[in-house]
């Protein structure tokens, strides 16, 4: 086996399908969380499949596009699973009145936000950066998949929060998250934030983002208690929709390698095979 430490990074290059897939993973981890209430016989296949996904991600000298995104889409899925979870446990704890579904969201909102913030700050002391370029690493890479995690649950938590207590619904918010996600962007384009800080705010903003979409079209068209109602789908049909794109899209990565990082300077390149699946013994 080879040293898990190497040259190369462990994770994308970030470009615009970068930001289209990690969407599209938001969306599918909201609308497969809310189908696996129904479907709970097959949280034991999904658990299975991001285990082995994430196992074959964190083993990997290079990045690979299937163990990666089915690893993000895993914590899409029990990211949000964690994040309804706590705000279901502190709901069924707080009496009733008009804080009873805001003062729960709010909650776990501050406190995931509290944890990935801490995240944040032991990379930062331990590593000297938190640039994505630089994971290059099991430790960086450990520290990125915290942040991740924590950062999902954040955003689920937040998209909830906006849809329903605040009243603005689940277009409302889709639209309020679609603009925010740009501000970043801006900033940065004219020089006013850096390229880290950028990232992990749009990085933040993709989860309310893609969940607000997907409850928009998977929620019933009338029902004044869920974010203002949606399209009516349906959690399975957006879920088997969402999977489905996503699957087309990862195939394209995995083919094409349009996202893998070029290794640092003074080493070769992998090699090809080795970045899309085969063994690095």
């Amino acid at each position: 086996m080879r040293d898990a430490d190497t040259p190369y990074a462990k994770v994308p290059v970030i470009t615009a399908i970068f930001w289209i897939v990690k969407v599209i993973t938001t969306a599918l981890g909201e609308a497969t969380s809310d189908a696996l209430y129904s479907y709970w016989y097959l949280i034991p296949v999904v658990l299975v499949v991001f285990v082995v996904a994430f196992r074959r991600q964190l083993r990997s000298p290079y990045y690979q596009a299937i163990p990666y995104w089915v690893t993000v889409a895993g914590i899409a899925v029990f990211g949000t699973l964690a994040s309804d979870g706590v705000t279901g446990l502190l709901a069924f704890l707080v009496a009733g009145g008009n804080f009873q579904a805001l003062l729960p969201l709010l909650l776990v909102t501050l406190g995931y936000a509290a944890a990935t913030a801490m995240v944040l700050r032991r990379w930062y002391r331990s590593e000297g950066t938190l640039s994505v370029h630089s994971i290059t690493t099991r430790r960086r890479q450990k520290f990125y998949w915290w942040t991740v995690t924590c950062t999902f649950a954040m955003g689920t938590a937040v998209g909830d929060l906006t849809a329903s207590p605040l009243h603005i619904g689940f277009l409302g918010s889709s639209v309020l998250f679609g603009v925010a996600i740009l501000i970043p962007w801006i900033l940065h384009h004219r020089g006013h934030l850096n390229s880290v800080a950028a990232f992990w705010t749009a990085y933040v903003l993709t989860r309310p983002l893609g969940a607000s979409v997907a409850d928009w079209l998977s929620k019933p068209v009338h029902d004044a208690g869920e974010g203002g109602g949606g399209v009516g789908l349906g959690p399975g049909p957006v879920a088997l929709g969402g999977l489905i794109l996503f699957v087309a899209l990862l195939a394209y990565l995995a083919i094409k390698r349009p996202d893998i990082q070029e290794p640092l300077e003074g080493t070769e390149p992998a090699p090809v095979g080795s970045r899309i699946g085969t063994s690095e013994a």
